[in-house]
């Protein structure tokens, strides 16, 4: 339970007082701040307009000649609501969120590039050294061509493994079998790690190359 700063009436963690309307600055899980249900298959048209609804609500100038206590509630509760939304609305830091709430980390299956990468990954690196160690001019301007063309494939890889992430997140919604569901949420987030470091990497070649 938690009391409203402004009107003192105890009640279940929320956002808003459910009496008076005024901030609370309750500690809320990222579902429970925007008032959905814990499910990763979110309605992101829905998702925004709560938001935007309980900005206004929140909204620290609303309150700027309230007392300390409703001021300081009106500061925490926009700051979750807004790390909340930022969380939820992608999809991959949505799926990275959901493995905090079940205990688990990216990182303890995250030590080495996946199988389902690994020949991409090496390839790509390989042109990368090749583009950055072209000493004539014609040939390192062939190899960036040639970047920029796997550049257009990466992005293609990447939206194909996005799509993938939100399917997977519809078979939570049952889940039959929640450790494998748990494994198989943790290799698309991992390939999509190494796809995002990847593509960075070449972005930052190919404008390196541009400047040279």
């Amino acid at each position: 339970m938690i009391e409203c700063p402004s009107c003192g009436k105890r009640q279940e963690p929320l956002l808003t007082c459910a009496e008076c309307g005024s901030p609370l600055a309750a500690p809320l899980d990222c579902f429970a701040a925007l008032g959905f249900p814990r499910k990763l298959t979110i309605d992101l048209d829905a998702l925004e307009r709560r938001y935007h609804e309980l900005s206004r609500k929140l909204h620290p100038d609303r309150f700027a000649a309230k007392g300390p206590k409703v001021r300081d509630a009106s500061l925490r509760a926009t700051a979750t609501l807004t790390r909340s939304y930022r969380t939820l609305r992608d999809p991959v830091a949505r799926g990275l969120y959901w493995l905090e709430l079940k205990g688990e980390k990216l990182a303890d299956n995250n030590k080495r590039v996946p199988p389902e990468v690994a020949e991409l990954v090496f390839e790509v690196q390989e042109q990368l050294a090749e583009m950055q160690l072209a000493s004539d001019p014609e040939a390192a301007h062939e190899l960036a061509t040639e970047v920029t063309a796997r550049r257009v494939e990466l992005q293609f890889t990447m939206d194909e493994r996005l799509a993938e992430l939100e399917l997977h997140f519809a078979k939570w919604d049952e889940p039959a079998d929640e450790k494998m569901l748990t494994l198989e949420l943790k290799t698309i987030l991992s390939n999509i790690a190494y796809l995002r470091t990847l593509i960075r990497d070449v972005d930052r070649a190919l404008e390196n190359a541009k400047a040279a």
